[in-house]
């Protein structure tokens, strides 16, 4: 057990200034990345011929995935830049990049004035932002690890889920506004998607200034690594155990993190028959008890030790998944629906509270950033980013039950590399 320690005020209000600049700044940047799921089912008819929902679901859904493509190039680029020039650095490049994503989707004509031309803006915009979420990620994370006391790692590392998961129920509020007091379903459809995506780039800015003033992290101002040692790929090299265990690890984590949080909101319309504006509130209910819990498992992991909440994750992950789905397919009450939804949520909250601090334990300072970035972002791309196009797919060709198999197989892997891994905690890289 860490040993505790009573800090000076001051280096205690750094601290606290330094998570929740950080933090904010995910918030943005996460808002940003969301808005495209969130309103997806009003701007796809925008982008594509007038086909049937589902197809047309499908086509933004796989412009949905060429995001996560770059995230991998993101996660090599950023996590690069931020062990060569630092954290600070780093997020900031980050909210730019997506900024600039968001200000295309804002702008760019639909098909029908523009034709192929239009969907081909689309894919540049996320391509920006799948390179800004791709190292920010990894960035943030290792941030927030480096500043964390060392008994309270957990607990700290969770705010990144706290803020990302806050992102996306901004765009969920957004769309509620709109949808029920705002405008009517023909004008989203028209034009109303494009206001979160202009939003999100005037928020941009607010995300900069609190990034250019963070501090930057004691672990890197203090590297002694020579800067030809620093965010290389030949340096990596030397931790293909550790980026393997990050790339097994994530495979459950993503998928399952992607479907109740992203695709469960089509799921509602698309296969339980729920009406779009009770989807967007189940959704939103379930995300509000989802980002709550972050904390409450990020202590209980310092409390209890991490690899043995993986574990239970794990294990709860591939018991539940298919009873879960199978339940929230074939119900019609919306309490129900909100209970099931927040259930699975609770699960995956037992890993994503304490994922960012496992991955950033297993570097060092010199190649922290780019080793959490680039393994996770190309697990995130692989199933991830695909895991709604899968499971539309699947749908499409009339076997929607067969990803509930795929979710609960994905989980499994991260179990059996949760069993195998050694103690986060006993082995970790980071100071004390």
């Amino acid at each position: 057990m860490h040993q505790q320690t009573t800090e000076p005020p001051q280096r205690v209000r750094n601290r606290l200034k330094s998570v929740v600049g950080g933090s904010i700044g995910n918030l943005i940047e996460w808002y940003d990345w969301y808005a495209y799921s969130v309103f997806a089912l009003y701007f796809a008819g925008s982008f594509f011929p007038k086909e049937d929902e589902t197809a047309q679901l499908l086509n933004t859904a796989g412009i949905f995935a060429i995001g996560f493509l770059m995230r991998p190039v993101g996660g090599w680029l950023m996590g690069a830049y931020a062990d060569r020039k630092g954290r600070k650095a780093a997020l900031t490049l980050s909210v730019l990049l997506m900024s600039g994503g968001s200000f295309l989707i804002t702008i760019v004509p639909d098909y029908n004035q523009i034709g192929i031309m239009a969907p081909l803006i689309l894919v540049l915009a996320r391509m920006l932002q799948g390179l800004s979420v791709g190292g920010e990620y990894g960035t943030v994370a290792t941030y927030l690890s480096e500043i964390a006391p060392a008994n309270q790692r957990g607990f700290y590392s969770s705010f990144q889920y706290v803020s990302s998961t806050l992102g996306q129920l901004i765009a969920l509020g957004i769309l509620m506004v709109l949808q029920r007091w705002v405008l009517n379903p023909e004008q989203l459809s028209a034009w109303g998607w494009r206001i979160p995506f202009g939003i999100g780039t005037l928020l941009a800015f607010s995300a900069i200034y609190l990034r250019r003033n963070l501090l930057e992290t004691e672990s890197f101002r203090h590297e002694e690594v020579p800067a030809k040692q620093r965010g290389t790929l030949r340096e990596l090299a030397k931790y293909k155990k550790e980026a393997a265990t990050i790339v097994g690890f994530t495979i459950g984590l993503t998928v399952a993190f992607y479907t109740f949080t992203a695709y469960v909101q089509k799921f509602l319309v698309n296969t339980a028959g729920f009406s779009k504006n009770d989807s967007t509130l189940i959704t939103t209910l379930s995300l509000i008890v989802f980002m709550l819990a972050q904390p409450v498992f990020g202590m209980l992991g310092d409390r209890f030790g991490r690899k043995r909440m993986m574990i239970v994750y794990g294990v709860l992950g591939v018991i539940t998944t298919v009873p879960l789905l199978t339940a929230l397919g074939n119900t019609t009450d919306i309490w129900m629906a909100t209970f099931l939804v927040i259930l699975a949520l609770l699960i995956t909250s037992i890993n994503t509270s304490l994922s960012a601090i496992i991955k950033a334990e297993l570097f060092p300072a010199n190649v922290r950033s780019l080793g959490v970035s680039l393994p996770y972002s190309l697990a995130v791309a692989l199933f991830g980013g695909t895991a709604e196009y899968v499971a539309l797919l699947f749908k499409n060709v009339g076997h929607a039950t067969w990803f509930y198999w795929y979710l609960t197989a994905c989980i499994a892997v991260s179990l059996v590399v949760s069993v195998n891994m050694r103690d986060p905690e006993k082995y970790s890289k980071l100071a004390e």
